[in-house]
C-alpha cells in the first residue's frame, strides 16, 4: 500500500457526534475514558471506523444506517417553556412537544429564554449543532421586539456601533422599525452571536423596556407561516443540505429518504397547513412576527 493512501473510514468521535450522542469533544472524552468499543475492543482516540464496524457507547450499540439519518426540526417556541430537558420547578420544556427518536437525542441549536418565543432548531447531529452555534460560523439571528420607551436615531446608532455589557461589547448589525403606536413600537434587530439574553440586555442598556421578543430567523431559516406557536416541522433533505452549507459542513453523510420517510414528512406538512387554513377560515387575526423584515425576507 502507498504511504500516501487515503485513510479508510471516519474518525470515531465524528461518527458518534453525528449520531446525536453528544458533541465531538464530549465523545472524545468518552473514548479516552474507555466507554466506547469497536467490534468488542475498547477504542482509542482518533480511531477510524466504517459502516461495517459495530460501535458501542456504555454498552449500547450505535444504531444502523436506517436510524442514523441526519434530522433537523424547526420548532415555534411559545412563551412559558424552558430550553432545559428537565426542570426542578416542573415547568414545561421545549422537549415535551418534540417527536421521539428511536436512538440518540435531540440537540438544541442555541436557546431561548423563558419569556422569548419563536424559532428554535433541533438536530440529532452534535457536529451540526456545534457548528451552527459556534461564533466562527458567523450566522445571524433576527428577532422581532416590542419596545416600551422612546427609540430615536441616536439610540439606534449606539446599538449598532456597540455597547459595553457585563460580558463584553455587543451590538446589533441592523435595526429596522416595524410599526406600532406611541411609546410601544416594534423593531426587527439582528445579532451575530448567541450570548445569554443578549437582545434584551442590549435594549435595556438604553433604559427602554422589552415587552415582547420573538426570534423569526436563524441564518437562512425562517419560521414558515403554516407552523404556528407550539408546533414543529421536520426539515427536508434539501433544506438540511442548505443548513449544512451555512454551517460550513457540506458533507455529513446524508442518505436518501426511504419512501416511508418521504410519506411521513409530506403527511406532517399537510396536517400543519390544514390547521393553519382552519384558523384563517375562522377569522382569527395573525399575530406579528410570522413574517421577517422585508430586508431579509425571500419570495417563496
Amino acid at each position: 500500500m502507498s504511504d500516501d493512501a487515503a485513510p479508510v473510514g471516519e474518525k470515531l468521535q465524528k461518527v458518534l457526534a453525528r449520531a446525536g450522542l453528544g458533541s465531538r469533544r464530549e465523545m472524545e472524552r468518552a473514548i479516552e475514558a474507555g466507554r466506547v468499543t469497536v467490534n468488542g475492543v475498547v477504542a482509542g482516540l482518533g480511531e477510524r471506523v466504517t459502516e461495517e464496524d459495530e460501535i458501542e457507547l456504555d454498552g449500547k450499540r450505535l444504531p444502523g444506517g436506517e436510524e442514523k439519518r441526519l434530522r433537523v426540526i424547526l420548532y415555534n417556541k411559545p412563551v412559558g417553556e424552558i430550553c432545559s430537558r428537565h426542570d426542578p420547578e416542573g415547568r414545561p420544556t421545549v422537549y415535551d412537544r418534540l417527536p421521539r427518536l428511536k436512538s440518540g437525542r435531540w440537540i438544541s441549536v442555541g436557546r431561548l429564554d423563558f419569556n422569548t418565543s419563536g424559532l428554535l432548531l433541533f438536530t440529532n447531529s452534535g457536529e451540526l449543532a456545534n457548528k451552527l452555534m459556534h461564533p466562527s460560523s458567523v450566522i445571524d439571528r433576527e428577532y422581532l421586539v416590542r419596545i416600551q420607551g422612546l427609540v430615536d436615531d441616536e439610540m439606534k446608532k449606539r446599538l449598532t456601533k456597540g455597547v459595553l455589557l457585563d460580558d463584553g461589547e455587543a451590538r446589533f448589525t441592523d435595526i429596522v422599525e416595524s410599526g406600532g403606536e406611541g411609546s410601544n413600537r416594534w423593531f426587527y434587530c439582528v445579532v451575530m452571536e448567541g450570548r445569554n439574553r443578549e437582545v434584551r440586555r442590549l435594549w435595556e442598556s438604553q433604559n427602554v423596556r422589552v415587552s415582547r421578543l420573538k426570534r423569526v430567523r436563524y441564518g437562512s431559516v425562517f419560521i414558515p407561516s403554516h407552523v404556528r406557536v407550539g408546533q414543529w416541522v421536520e426539515m427536508e433533505p434539501k433544506e438540511i443540505d442548505d443548513l449544512c452549507i451555512t454551517a460550513g459542513l457540506p458533507k455529513l453523510g446524508q442518505r436518501p429518504l426511504t419512501q416511508a420517510e418521504k410519506e411521513t414528512l409530506q403527511r406532517q406538512r399537510r396536517k400543519l397547513r390544514k390547521s393553519t387554513a382552519r384558523t384563517a377560515k375562522a377569522g382569527k387575526p395573525v399575530k406579528p412576527g410570522n413574517t421577517p423584515s422585508n430586508k431579509y425576507s425571500k419570495k417563496s
